[in-house]
Order: C-alpha cells, then structure tokens, then sequence
C-alpha cells in the first residue's frame, strides 16, 4: 500500500491510528458489491478485457462466501475493507486483481459503500417504525373510549382517551417516517466513478454502475461526491429527532409503570427484576431506549462537528465518519424494536386511569365552556367563576361534579342544572369533536385513516 514512495513503512503509531477495519469491516458486502459492479462496467466499456473481469469476479463471489461464513479478518496492516478485499483477491487470483481498481479510488469507493449501508440503515429505520406504528393504531382502536388524564406540566388538566393519546405517537412517528423518506431521496446518487476527487480520463458508463447498484442516477460532481457525507448526516438527523420521540414515549410508560400511577403494567419480556428487592419491576427497556436518545444525539453531534471545517475534497478525518452512524444505526434498530414489543403487549390499567381522571378536576374547562355557551358570559369571567368552583370542590374534598346546583349557584346565580351534563369524564371526552378531537368518535375516524396513510392511501 506505501508503494515506492516512501521508505520505510508506517510506525506502530501510525498502524493503529491509521486502521479502520475493526469497524469498517461492516461494509464488507457493499465494498464486493460495488467491485462486482465496477469490474462489470470495466469489461463493457472494453477497459479490461471479459476474461479477466470474469475472473475477478469469482474471485469476488468467493471471498464474498468466506466472508459469510467465517467474517472479515482484521490485518492492520492492509488499513481498512477495501484494502482487505483487494489483498485476498490477490491471493486467490494473483496479478489480475490489480485490475479492479483501474478508474477508481478509495476515496469514491469508500464514499459509494458507505451510501448504500447508510440507505440500507434508512429502510431499516423506516420498517421498525412501521411495526411500531402499526402497535400504535392497533392499541388506540382498542382504547378508543378508555379515559384517562391528560397532563400538561404533568399536572392533570382535561381528560382524554388512551386512545387519542397513543395516536399522538403515531403523528410524531409517522412524521419520522417521512425525514428517513426524505433522506432516501437526495440518497440516490451514486459516487463511484469519481475516482479521488476531479474524475478519470477513462471512458466510464456512470449511469450502468449506478443502476446496478440501486441509484437512480451518478453524482454530477466529482468533488462533492467523495467529499460529501451529507447523507450519513441526513439519517442521523432522522435518527436523532426519531430517538426523542421515542425517549418521551419511554419516558411516558416509565412514569405510568409506576405504583403512584399504576396506569400500565409492562411486559415481563421487557422488565427487571432487582438483585435485592424482590417486590421490584423495573422499566429497564424504556429507561434505556430512554438513555440511548443521548448517544443518537451525541453521534450526530460527533459527525457533525468532524465535518465542520473540512476543506474539498477527502481528508483522513472522514474516517471517522462511520462509529457514530453504525453505533446510532444499532440503538435506533433496538429502541423501536423494543418500543414495538411495549406498545403491544403492556397491559393498561382502564379503571385506574378513568379514577386518575375523575380525580383532579379535569372537567373545569368544561365548565367554563358552558357558561361562556349557555350563559353567554365572557371565558375570562367564566374561566374566573369555575376557579372559585374548584376551590370550593378542594374545601369540600370532592369532585367538581359532586357539587350540589345549590354549590354552584353560590358562586354564579346564572349556572343551571344542565351543567351537569358536561360535567363528567365521559361528556368531556365526548364533547372534544373538532377535528383531531379528543373524542371517542374523532378517534376512531383518525384510526381508519391512520390505517390508509400507512398503507399509502392518504
């Protein structure tokens, strides 16, 4: 690999920092597949002759099969996969091999391997969502009328369906869908053919490695295109945003599992036990998809920091480029595998729920509302009357509809005794019909076409 322009060969030092095949190996199916479909364009446009392209490409395949079965030997010596393939087609097949590499470089090869693992890591991103969505709409349908408290502040604040609640995962989720989408997209192009940075004075057909290799179209800059890593960025940006999402909805199934709240029972499959407690279940999946949200994160802050200021067009930094992306790619696989499995086996806790409802006072808005409806009194008057309503429902230790009329009439002489229709859990719900409502029947129309959209019909 140092040829004859330098002396002596790389230090112990420089060995070790130099390497990457401990982890690039990773690549070693899109390395022998973007060969195979080099050496085929080679031998079409008359650069090697179809003997030896044939030849070569056994030899590909053969490595291939040791590979499959016995993974990528790491030689430090030979730096990284694509350095490995090429010594051992050497071996298999001697001095022919040195014909693979005619009108290329690392520097495109690297850059068209680690493209097609990066979009297989968005396929795959987009199918454990799907799964996850699916678990989504499935547990809303089921839990179309079952109350609970809705939160903000994490203080009760007006009731809502379960079922209304589990779709709003479904709208962040499918909203991640769409960015892995989107990144699949500006994805298509295919570096190889680049060679090292302006391109090559042989007579290459671009667009036949392209399509053989999945791409829509060639890269039209050479410089760019061995430079650019915008597309690992891309995914992990998705990425990034899709582990958030996730993490509040560990975090929400955390909290719910706990026994103040005792809202959800989690699966045995994905709980704990304590080596000293027995009595104890402890949300160890979603305490870690929780915690895996961080390192997403602070892999696309790694990369994003290694690209920041580097000049056109490949420098030795970019090696860095694949930790983050394979580590991310592994605990976004895991968190919406894991995810799946909660969203679909844990066991909620209805009656618990409606109680936690019941509890806190959250029909008060309703009751603001029907005086600012009935009684055609201004909300901020209304919103100040159902205030000294709640008060007196805490001195007297009782639910804002346990109030007796004479209560209420203390407080207002305009309220009536229609203000209990509005006033339990059940009415509230039912009430909240706008559109991306909270009610029972919005519900289930959001179901129907949660269904369709995922199917693509909407």
């Amino acid at each position: 690999m140092w040829g004859g322009r330098f002396a002596e060969g790389p230090s112990a030092i420089m060995r070790e920092i130099n390497a990457s095949i401990p982890f690039d190996k990773a690549l070693w199916r899109q390395d022998i597949a973007g060969s195979r479909a080099h050496i085929s364009m080679l031998a079409k446009q008359g650069i090697v002759s179809e003997a030896d392209a044939k030849t070569i490409d056994r030899g590909l395949e053969q490595i291939a099969a040791e590979y499959e079965r016995g993974g990528v030997p790491e030689d430090w010596n030979l730096e990284d996969i694509h350095m490995t393939v090429e010594a051992r087609l050497t071996e298999i097949i001697d001095s022919v091999a040195g014909r693979l590499h005619t009108a290329r470089s690392r520097n495109d090869q690297v850059a068209t391997d680690f493209r097609m693992w990066v979009r297989a890591a968005n396929l795959r991103a987009i199918a454990g969502i799907d799964v996850l969505l699916e678990a989504l709409v499935d547990r809303a349908e089921e839990h179309a009328d079952s109350v609970m408290p809705g939160f903000t502040h994490l203080q009760t604040a007006q009731p809502v369906t379960l079922g209304h609640h589990l779709l709003a995962y479904f709208e962040m989720l499918m909203r991640d869908r769409s960015r892995f989408r989107d990144a699949l997209t500006r994805m298509e192009e295919c570096p190889l053919g680049s060679a090292a940075l302006a391109g090559t004075g042989f007579d290459l057909d671009r667009n036949m490695t392209a399509r053989e290799l999945g791409f829509a179209r060639p890269t039209r800059n050479s410089l760019d295109a061995v430079s650019d890593r915008d597309f690992a960025l891309d995914y992990l940006m998705a990425a990034s945003q899709c582990a958030l999402h996730l993490s509040r909805l560990a975090e929400e199934f955390i909290i719910w599992a706990s026994q103040p709240f005792g809202f959800v029972k989690l699966p045995d499959a994905l709980s704990t036990g304590s080596s000293i407690m027995p009595q104890k279940r402890n949300p160890d999946a979603a305490e870690l998809v929780r915690g895996h949200a961080g390192r997403v994160i602070g892999c696309t802050t790694a990369l994003m920091i290694t690209m920041k200021g580097l000049p056109l067009a490949y420098s030795k930094d970019m090696q860095n480029d694949k930790p983050p992306v394979f580590e991310t790619a592994g605990l976004l696989d895991l968190s919406l595998a894991a995810m799946a499995g909660m969203v679909a086996d844990s066991g909620f806790d209805v009656v618990r729920m409606r109680k936690a409802a019941e509890a806190g006072h959250a029909t008060a808005t309703d009751l603001a509302d029907w005086l600012v409806r009935q009684a055609d009194i201004p909300f901020r008057e209304a919103h100040h009357i159902t205030g000294t309503a709640v008060k007196l429902a805490d001195e007297k230790g009782t639910a804002l509809d346990e109030l007796s009329l004479e209560d209420l009439k203390s407080i207002d002489s305009r309220i009536e005794q229609g203000v209990f229709d509005v006033l339990s859990v059940d009415a509230s719900v039912a009430a909240r019909t706008s559109y991306g409502g909270t009610a029972p029947v919005r519900v289930r129309e959001q179901v129907t076409e949660a269904r369709q959209r995922l199917v693509g019909e909407v």
